[in-house]
C-alpha cells in the first residue's frame, strides 16, 4: 500500500504543477485582454488572435484546474445526506462516488476527446476566423484535463482505502454552499 501512497503523492504533486499553470493562466487572460483593450482603443488595431489565446487560456484554466479542485475537495457536491453521515460513512460514499462515476465516466470522455485532439493535430486545423490560431492547442486541454481529472480520481481512491485502513487520515469536511 506504501508503493501506492507514494503513486498518489507523485499525483497529487503533477496535478499542484498543472494547478499553477492554470493560475498562470488566468493572470495572462487578464493581461492579454487588458492589452487588447488598451491596443483597440488607443491605436484603433485588433486580431482575432487575441480573442482567441484568451479562449485557450480559458480552456487551460479549466481543464487544468479541474483535478486540482477535487484535490482540495472543492468540487460541488450533490448534498442529499452527506452532511449528516459519519466521516467513515463519507469515506464510503467517496469510493463508491469515484469508481461507480467520476473514473468510468472520465474515461468515457478521454476515449471521446482524444481523437477530437489528434485529428485537429494531424491536420493543423485552423481557426475560421481572419488572423486565427491553430486549434490543436485548444483542443489539448480537453483531454490532458480529463486525464487528469482520472490520475487525481485515482489518487483520491487510493487516499480513502489508505484511510478506511488507517494508514492516513483525509479530510472529508463538506461545507453546504450558501446559496
Amino acid at each position: 500500500m506504501q508503493g501506492l501512497l507514494a503513486f498518489s503523492r507523485a499525483i497529487d504533486r503533477l496535478n499542484r504543477a498543472f494547478a499553477i499553470i492554470a493560475n498562470c493562466c488566468v493572470l495572462l487572460a487578464v493581461l492579454i485582454s487588458a492589452t487588447n483593450a488598451v491596443v483597440r482603443y488607443l491605436a484603433h488595431y485588433s486580431s482575432n488572435a487575441y480573442l482567441e489565446v484568451q479562449w485557450y487560456l480559458f480552456a487551460a484554466m479549466v481543464m487544468l484546474g479541474t483535478s486540482y479542485t477535487l484535490k482540495m475537495n472543492g468540487h460541488v457536491r450533490v448534498d442529499l445526506i452527506y452532511s449528516s453521515i459519519s466521516d467513515r460513512q463519507r469515506i464510503y460514499v467517496d469510493i463508491l462516488g469515484l469508481v461507480f462515476f467520476l473514473l468510468p465516466a472520465v474515461g468515457f470522455l478521454v476515449y471521446l476527446t482524444f481523437p477530437f485532439f489528434t485529428s485537429s493535430f494531424r491536420s493543423g486545423e485552423m481557426s475560421m476566423n481572419a488572423g486565427g490560431l491553430v486549434l490543436w492547442p485548444a483542443k489539448l486541454m480537453i483531454p490532458l484535463g480529463f486525464i487528469l481529472l482520472a490520475l487525481q480520481g485515482l489518487s483520491e481512491l487510493i487516499k480513502r482505502i489508505s484511510a478506511l485502513r488507517g494508514l492516513v487520515e483525509i479530510d472529508t469536511h463538506y461545507e453546504k454552499p450558501l446559496q
